[in-house]
């Protein structure tokens, strides 16, 4: 099993030196076999140079784009990249790049993965999580925004539902590129909705979620915020007429695809080995 780590980064030069060495520490202490994938979206600070300094130490492959084309285009290419140069087995594991977030956790991301989960989110709401440097009103939009989603998007063993600090079974990337195609991330110019559509997409597939404890050390970031609201809204709202479990207009159009898809790959004779199921996380 290889842990493919990735990071997508816009003008995080000063947050590189700390947040690489930090997961190549924690990734020692694991003794897992890993690398890590850094796109830089079109940085205009020295991003990509900083990372580059790490090439003969660590395993690493950097992507980068000529101009920034936002959340939702970098974390697309990302993960096409790791369903590429990955195999059964293997597991994703998409961080922040800003420093805020611990590599430290991925132990037990890996932990509930091998216990039977395809996605497993960092969260803040389970015992032992929480957050340090969020001010108020930022902690306000997140609480009506994760309200928003487990009303319209009631998904077992979730809570937190926009920390992007998850791992995805290598597995389940795959089918999910081989079903959505570049309709997995659909909404790439809508800020930070990509995070709540992946897993929306993922759902749709039946993919078994589960949560960790995870604690944001916001106050730990060196770069601003690249949190646009106003798209991120309307990504939101979008996302919830078209696949909101309860009038989502798109819904039924794929799980019919998901149907076929299914069907054929059963058809050739090909079978989907799944582990146990995943441990009943407390947020169910």
């Amino acid at each position: 099993m290889t842990i493919l780590m990735l990071l997508p980064a816009y003008n995080e030069e000063d947050s590189i030196p700390a947040l690489l060495p930090r997961i190549r520490d924690a990734m020692a202490a694991s003794g897992f076999a890993y690398r890590i994938v850094l796109v830089d979206d079109g940085s205009r600070d020295d991003t990509a140079a900083r990372a580059e300094r790490f090439a003969r130490e660590l395993p690493i492959d950097i992507l980068r784009h000529p101009i920034n084309r936002g959340l939702g285009e970098t974390i697309r290419d990302g993960i096409e990249h790791c369903v590429r140069i990955g195999k059964p087995g293997d597991v994703v594991v998409r961080m922040d790049c800003d420093d805020s977030q611990d590599p430290a956790y991925v132990v037990n991301l890996i932990e509930k993965v091998r216990a039977g989960c395809d996605v497993v989110v960092t969260s803040r709401y389970q015992p032992g999580g929480g957050q340090s440097g969020v001010e108020g009103h930022r902690k306000l939009l997140s609480w009506g925004a994760g309200l928003y989603m487990k009303i319209l998007f009631p998904i077992r063993g979730l809570r937190d539902y926009s920390c992007g600090y998850r791992a995805y079974r290598w597995e389940t990337l795959k089918r999910a590129i081989d079903v959505f195609g570049n309709r997995f991330i659909e909404r790439k110019d809508l800020g930070f909705s990509c995070t709540l559509e992946k897993v929306v997409k993922l759902d749709l597939l039946g993919a078994r979620f589960g949560e960790v404890a995870h604690y944001l050390h916001y106050d730990r970031k060196k770069s601003a915020s690249k949190m646009a609201s106003a798209p991120t809204t309307w990504g939101y709202l979008l996302l919830a007429m078209k696949y909101s479990k309860w009038f989502g207009v798109r819904r039924g159009y794929w799980k019919r695809r998901i149907a076929e898809h299914d069907a054929s790959l059963n058809a050739a004779g090909s079978q989907d080995e799944r582990p146990l199921p995943c441990a009943a996380s407390q947020a169910a």
